[in-house]
């Protein structure tokens, strides 16, 4: 015979949990937006990028979140040596190889073409996000955690 001894305050979820969880998933979603309008920009900018609209632009943002964190370490812990060598810009290549994912998952609604250009518009990319989230979305949130 077993006796189950059980907490009665672990097994309430507390609200404060409940709002640090809610909080998390309005950021993501919040750097889900930001994203969404930077591939946007990016496909107005660029004819080697092309997305159809918000809502495919919005899960391009997501399929590439979620693949850069589940295939883009193994990509990277492959490719090492390359990037050692080539002194980083290697990296880029890795991103073009997440674009060109993307574009195979949603198809029509999302593509990339060329060779060099995908390039391009990878920097191009990565620049907008860190410029994005230093300049607005982080203040956007210590703001409103006010």
């Amino acid at each position: 015979m077993k006796v189950i001894i059980v907490d009665e305050n672990k097994k309430k979820i507390n609200n404060k949990e409940i709002e640090y969880r809610l909080n998390l998933f309005l950021e993501w979603l919040i750097y889900m937006f930001g994203y969404a309008i930077i591939l946007l920009i990016t496909s107005n900018l660029f004819r080697s990028l092309y997305v159809e609209n918000f809502i495919y632009g919005f899960l391009a943002a997501i399929i590439i979140y979620v693949l850069n964190k589940t295939i883009k370490p193994f990509l990277v812990t492959i490719s090492l040596p390359l990037i050692g060598m080539s002194l980083g810009l290697f990296y880029f290549v890795i991103n073009v190889i997440i674009l060109l994912l993307v574009d195979f998952i949603l198809g029509k609604h999302f593509y990339l073409t060329g060779f060099f250009s995908p390039i391009i518009v990878s920097i191009f990319i990565s620049v907008m996000n860190v410029f994005m989230e230093n300049l607005i979305i982080k203040p956007l949130i210590e703001r409103c955690k006010k």
